[in-house]
């Protein structure tokens, strides 16, 4: 079972957010820096909303938080962008009878729109949300309900995703990992090349024979 991240990994995302992060910091004069990077990155929207509450010190609720994201994000997802290679190796391992599904911390309504848009959605047999959950994709809990709801052991799974946390995660439910190359984490590169099964720079490396997971 082949279990893909959306955000970063199948699509060009991950610049979305970084505007949206942006832009909301930017009205209330606050920088963008890497210790925010660091508190809302690769986790679902209601802990990016408490972190940020509590890290800029915000009259906000967490609703009007996220709603203002929503806001903020409104359509992007509708214009995303797949990454390169990915199209190609779905239909590879769809003609080779391999079994795929989606686990994500992105908001359901983004994730459907997103593949629906890219015509992705007719690839996999699930989508397991963080979100739903309540648990960020670090924890292994959300690897090892995401092997249930297929209905697989975790250790038949392979585990696409371009966060290091993710991938621990991921490890510590017993998986293999394929780290993918996004150019917004492009620093964690090194430790994921050490520590996963598999890395790529591009889906488009697994179209050679000799390359395929």
């Amino acid at each position: 079972m082949l279990l893909f991240d959306m955000d970063g990994t199948l699509i060009d995302s991950n610049g979305i957010w970084k505007e949206v992060d942006r832009t909301f910091l930017a009205r209330r004069g606050l920088p963008y820096t890497h210790a925010y990077y660091e508190g809302v990155a690769h986790t679902i929207f209601p802990k990016a909303a408490a972190f940020t509450k509590q890290f800029c010190h915000l009259s906000e609720s967490t609703d009007e938080i996220m709603a203002e994201w929503m806001t903020l994000a409104e359509g992007l997802y509708a214009k995303v962008a797949v990454k390169p290679g990915v199209r190609a190796y779905l239909k590879q391992c769809r003609a080779e009878g391999r079994r795929m599904s989606v686990v994500t911390s992105s908001v359901p309504i983004h994730c459907k729109t997103a593949l629906a848009h890219l015509d992705l959605l007719k690839y996999f047999d699930h989508i397991t949300f963080a979100h739903d959950l309540d648990l960020d994709k670090q924890e292994p809990e959300v690897w090892l309900a995401a092997a249930a709801e297929n209905g697989v052991d975790a250790a038949e799974c392979t585990v696409f995703d371009d966060s290091i946390a993710a991938l621990k995660g991921a490890r510590s439910a017993k998986m293999r990992t394929v780290g993918v190359y996004d150019p917004f984490f492009a620093q964690d590169e090194a430790e994921m090349r050490g520590f996963c099964d598999v890395y790529i720079k591009s889906f488009e490396e697994l179209l050679l024979p000799e390359k395929k997971v």
